[in-house]
């Protein structure tokens, strides 16, 4: 296993998380470049059937596009009987995300390997960031009421600021939807303008629920629409949609990303969410990032997997990888 820290590029430093690039200024609303544009379904699917039927990295190759995988999860937890108690164990997990007997086994005991974020809802943000003080990871709460995002605009950016004030370094908004089924891009970029003036230093990901956007022609429209109005990431979804996550809709709001940078400059992370749980499935969201934006993309200040039990997963597979046998599911878990 010496190799795989050649592979991965792991140095003490790797893993560190931190934000190093400039965050998203925005633009002006630009009502013709949102309107002109165009998602090809039919060849947006093929290309991402390519993706799915191709042979993936193996051995030492397959572990280190894991390990990477997991600096890149937000490990979150968002349920209704979550307790201080389990919150803190997920932080913990966070911290030492693949048991201790792996990483030696991998050579990567020294790498400083920890999830992306924790992310909960607001009450649990204390309990959270008392736990990963120290630790460099980000602590991301979901705001603006949470999924639906239906309550009154100004509780919903009270709801950021209070987050904010709390601990919170990250926040994930919910759009309005009907916004886009309508159109109506003013309200839009309004909407999602307001959202990132009430996170103040916190770094914004913008939830799009694309499952409830009807076309990748709308799914498009509004990622361009909430790079414009200062989004730091465009995300896939809540998770509690009929539809999360899927490549389709990956694929579309990774070239809209392409296309926002190219025009402007400016770096917007990509968060998928809901529906990813496998090694399988992460290992497609990777080669995807690589393939559309490059390897830039794939570090966690530009790119992370909403996620809980994808963690366990992963480091099920990277136990096969050093023993040769695969365990239980219980001998992995989360708290």
């Amino acid at each position: 296993m010496s190799g795989i820290s050649e592979v991965v590029e792991a140095s003490p430093a790797v893993f560190t998380q931190h934000h190093e690039l400039p965050r998203n200024p925005g633009t002006a609303l630009d009502i013709g470049w949102v309107n002109d544009a165009r998602a090809n379904t039919s060849a947006i699917e093929r290309r991402t059937r390519t993706l799915v039927t191709r042979r993936g990295p193996k051995k030492d190759h397959q572990a280190a596009w894991l390990l990477r995988a997991v600096a890149c999860i937000d490990l979150t937890t968002l349920s209704g009987d979550d307790t201080e108690g389990r919150v803190r164990r997920l932080c913990e997990k966070a911290k030492r995300p693949i048991r201790a007997d792996i990483l030696d086994a991998l050579g990567m005991s020294d790498a400083g390997l920890t999830t992306g974020a924790v992310c909960v809802y607001h009450d649990m943000i204390g309990p959270a960031t008392r736990c990963l003080s120290g630790s460099g990871i980000p602590v991301a709460a979901v705001s603006t009421g949470f999924p639906a995002g239906l309550s009154p605009l100004e509780l919903r950016l009270r709801e950021i600021e209070s987050s904010v004030a709390a601990g919170a370094s990250e926040i994930d908004i919910v759009i309005s939807r009907r916004h886009v089924l309508m159109q109506d891009w003013d309200a839009l970029y309004a909407e999602i303008s307001a959202f990132r003036k009430a996170c103040g230093p916190a770094h914004m990901k913008s939830i799009l629920a694309t499952g409830e956007l009807k076309t990748l022609r709308n799914v498009y429209k509004a990622s361009m629409v909430a790079m414009m109005a200062g989004s730091d990431f465009i995300k896939t979804s809540t998770g509690k949609e009929a539809v999360n996550a899927t490549l389709p809709v990956s694929l579309t709001m990774v070239r809209a990303i392409r296309d926002y940078h190219e025009k402007t400059g400016h770096f917007v992370g990509y968060k998928p969410a809901g529906g990813v749980s496998s090694a399988k499935d992460a290992l497609g969201y990777l080669i995807l990032m690589k393939e559309e934006l490059g390897r830039r993309w794939l570090e966690p200040d530009l790119f992370r997997f909403g996620a809980s039990s994808l963690l366990g997963d992963i480091e099920r597979q990277l136990e096969h990888h050093v023993t040769g046998a695969y365990s239980a599911s219980f001998r992995h878990p989360l708290v």
